[in-house]
């Protein structure tokens, strides 16, 4: 099952079996720090409405801890967006000699 290969990208293109559970992966952290973000606003926003000094200093930190998980959440569609370039550029190199693609897909090309 590792060196399975999923079809179906529209342009013929494969993807490999590691880069789709390095997706999945990645997708479920992001969604378990975003449902985990939802409880912490609903905090901070209970807190802020009782006006109750304990309550607002504990907001501080509660802050932090959201924008921490902001830059895991940023950190980690950043490492999504490297893995696809990474499959895409490996894709790609499967061409031939001429630089056409065995998928006959097109190579978009970035802007450095």
């Amino acid at each position: 099952m590792e060196d399975e290969t999923y079809s179906g990208l529209g342009n013929g293109g494969e993807i490999d079996t590691k880069v789709v559970q390095t997706f999945q992966k990645n997708f479920v952290q992001v969604q378990n720090i975003l449902d985990q973000n939802r409880l912490l606003i609903n905090e901070i926003n209970q807190n802020h409405e009782t006006k109750i000094p304990d309550n607002l200093t504990r907001n501080v930190g509660l802050i932090r801890e959201l924008n921490n998980n902001i830059r895991r959440v940023v950190d980690l569609y950043a490492d999504l967006s490297t893995s696809y370039a990474k499959s895409m550029d490996a894709s790609s190199s499967d061409g031939d000699s001429n630089g056409a693609m065995k998928s006959g897909g097109n190579k978009r090309n970035r802007p450095a």
